[in-house]
């Protein structure tokens, strides 16, 4: 099976931006020249830059973000914090660039400080549960998962953090509850469906895992993993034409998606599924 690393996409809270301090000068733009004159020519000295304030600089790092540039994001959010290391928020979305480029400890770190700036700082617990999954630390990802959850409850991702690390400790039937929790918060999440076919794959349970990865697939339709998953689990219902289908179908999304080494894995998947069947 095909376990979705980056399935559940981390969060960027909407920190207020302060502009309160940012002025424009617009005084130069509007003057007249000054002709010169036969007695002297008036030169003007060029002003100062002021420099910027740790919020320019988080500000700066905002727009990274929504740029899709998160070394420079880093880069801001880090001269932000010289200035100013009170700023919660400023390690927050530090360590949420971080987490995007798959820089698990630093963006741990970095939640570290956010969380003891701000104790009662969810998102920051919900994202530092992410990144322990990704190192595999699943028993710290449920605990601030966890905690994440009695500070936030209706986060859907949340429970699909912790389900997802209860999944991996072979804590099947309670991963499935806290997937059933982020489908009652949100019914047309795709990875929530996703995620639970897994649980109920493991679980031995494949009619149920190939129900929801057709929900899955019809809130995305172009969900190679999801594809890819149903096939591997129509084999084992012996639906042959069908999980021919599936794993044709998950490796076409992936050499679409640019994902070419998954592409090939369908490939093989398939081929080996299809001698197994006929041996």
């Amino acid at each position: 099976m095909i376990r979705l690393n980056n399935l559940s996409i981390t969060v960027l809270i909407g920190s207020v931006i302060c502009l309160t301090n940012l002025t424009l000068n617009l005084a130069d733009s509007f003057s007249q020249e000054v002709p010169e004159t036969m007695e002297e020519t008036v030169s003007e000295e060029p002003e100062e830059e002021t420099p910027l304030t740790a919020v320019d600089w988080y500000n700066k790092g905002v727009d990274e973000i929504d740029a899709g540039n998160y070394p420079a994001a880093i880069e801001a959010f880090s001269e932000s914090i010289k200035l100013d290391q009170t700023d919660a928020d400023a390690y927050y979305n530090r360590g949420y660039s971080h987490l995007v480029l798959e820089q698990f400890e630093p963006a741990i770190e970095d939640y570290n400080q956010a969380i003891e700036l701000r104790t009662d700082f969810a998102y920051a617990y919900g994202n530092r549960c992410y990144a322990y999954y990704q190192l595999k630390n699943y028993e710290q990802a449920i605990k601030d998962c966890s905690q994440a959850i009695e500070l936030e409850s209706n986060y859907p991702d949340f429970y699909i953090y912790l389900g997802n690390a209860k999944d991996d400790l072979q804590m099947h039937q309670a991963a499935i509850l806290d997937y059933n929790q982020a489908i009652s918060l949100n019914e047309n999440n795709p990875k929530a469906y996703y995620n639970r076919a897994l649980a109920y794959n493991r679980s031995g349970k494949s009619l149920q895992a190939v129900e929801d990865y057709d929900k899955a697939l019809q809130l995305n339709p172009n969900f190679a993993e999801a594809y890819h998953n149903r096939g591997v689990t129509r084999f084992k219902l012996e639906e042959n034409e069908t999980a021919i289908a599936d794993l044709e179908k998950a490796a076409k999304l992936f050499q679409a998606q640019g994902n070419s080494k998954k592409a090939e894995h369908s490939l093989k998947t398939l081929e080996k599924l299809q001698q197994q069947t006929f041996d």
